[in-house]
């Protein structure tokens, strides 16, 4: 990822190739962010999982306190949307009484662990992750964003999602820890593999400042320097396995949500419907209703091809104060062209509000991004990355599907 620089665009506005920096920071419970609708507060369910109680209290209290709306992160990290400042502490306070926020402050600034949202009671993953979730305050500080991810099962399924310390399964049957970015990752046994992850990361954080700029991530900074302390030689990471997609998986029914946001009141009767007993997230926008029976919800995604599920798009305007472009209509628009446009359909599309990017990191095959009221775009490319064509209204973007 491009560091932002004074040169990221043009003098007309133009994105030049360079990634605009981020405002804010990264939400928390305790540590709201304003945005264009209201607070964000931010919610991270440990091992990715809440109890049928917690999820239906979180749905209540957005309904209550909040815009009513809730994101998924690529994390898999939930978000209350439109918090009035003054109803903040009552919402922390509901988060903590659910069990789904900690009292102490301090705990918050901890880096966050991603967990495979398929763990099993016993298995490698749980008990991986929950021996990392409790001994976090070993490390040393690290940059805001810099994470950790446990994807112990028979096959790595977060290759794709944001970490910077990976435990994984080896191609040999084993366990690695991996720095993010490297083709292949140290040997380590169960009892290890807590040991040799927070070892990772002390590491970085006592190399990340002899470089200028500081790294901030890993991917980036283990080209430059390479971690030596861990089991030698060095083992590929066994081929990598999918996410559960929407319809029936062996926990229960799985629904993906468009764009990452839904509102409080559909996840509600959803839950309530199915009878689930808790609630998984994964990294792609998706929720898995443990044990839950199968129903029809017109508001989620059910089917695996939908093309809802090729598009990314960020909340857009007015939710965004950073977005001068409403982007969710846009997106589904342009989804509907997919299935029109048949095999000269690009397989991926991203609707961005402006051009930081919040919705997808990587290249898409195709990304429209807003400025002033219009849109520019990007072919193979990040939202940051010079456009193609600029300032299209909307209507235009549906045919452009597919032409090179």
């Amino acid at each position: 990822m491009t560091r932002s620089d004074p040169s990221e665009a043009d003098s007309h506005g133009v994105a030049t190739g360079l990634r605009p920096a981020a405002k804010g920071w990264c939400p928390g419970a305790h540590r709201a962010m304003a945005s264009g609708d209201g607070l964000l507060v931010r919610v991270r369910p440990q091992l990715a999982r809440l109890t049928s109680a917690q999820a239906l209290g979180l749905c209540a209290l957005a309904g209550r306190l909040g815009s009513g709306l809730i994101d998924l992160t690529h994390r898999a990290n939930l978000q209350l949307r439109g918090v009035k400042p003054d109803d903040h502490g009552a919402v922390v306070d509901g988060l903590c009484a659910l069990g789904l926020a900690d009292a102490d402050v301090t705990r918050e600034g901890r880096p966050p662990v991603l967990v495979a949202p398929c763990w099993q009671a016993g298995d490698d993953t749980e008990g991986i992750a929950k021996e990392l979730l409790s001994r976090l305050d070993e490390l040393p500080a690290l940059p805001p964003k810099f994470g950790f991810a446990v994807d112990a099962g028979p096959a790595p399924v977060l290759a794709a999602a944001p970490a910077d310390v990976r435990i994984e399964r080896a191609r040999s049957g084993g366990l690695l820890v991996r720095a993010d970015g490297a083709a292949a990752g140290h040997p380590v046994s169960r009892a290890a593999a807590v040991d040799a992850a927070l070892a990772m990361a002390a590491w970085f954080a006592a190399t990340a400042q002899r470089v200028e700029p500081a790294s901030r991530r890993m991917r980036g900074h283990q080209r430059i320097f390479s971690w030596t302390d861990g089991p030698q030689p060095l083992e590929p990471a066994a081929d990598p396995a999918s996410l559960p997609a929407p319809g029936m998986s062996s926990l229960g029914p799985v629904y993906g949500v468009p764009f990452g946001q839904i509102e409080a009141a559909a996840l509600a009767a959803l839950l309530r419907d199915s009878g689930a007993s808790g609630l998984r997230l994964t990294p792609h926008r998706a929720l898995v209703l443990e044990g839950g029976r199968w129903c029809d919800a017109v508001a989620f995604i059910t089917v695996p091809g939908d093309p809802l599920l090729r598009v990314d798009a960020c909340p857009g305007a007015p939710s965004c104060a950073s977005a001068t472009v409403a982007t969710h209509a846009v997106a589904r628009a342009l989804a509907s062209g997919l299935a029109a446009a048949g095999s000269a359909a690009p397989r991926s599309l991203h609707v961005s509000g402006c051009a930081k990017g919040c919705a997808r990191a990587r290249p898409a095959d195709a990304t429209w991004v807003g400025r002033d009221g219009a849109f520019d775009l990007v072919r193979g490319g990040c939202a940051w990355d010079a456009p193609v064509q600029t300032r299209l209204p909307p209507e235009a973007l549906c045919s452009l599907i597919g032409m090179p």
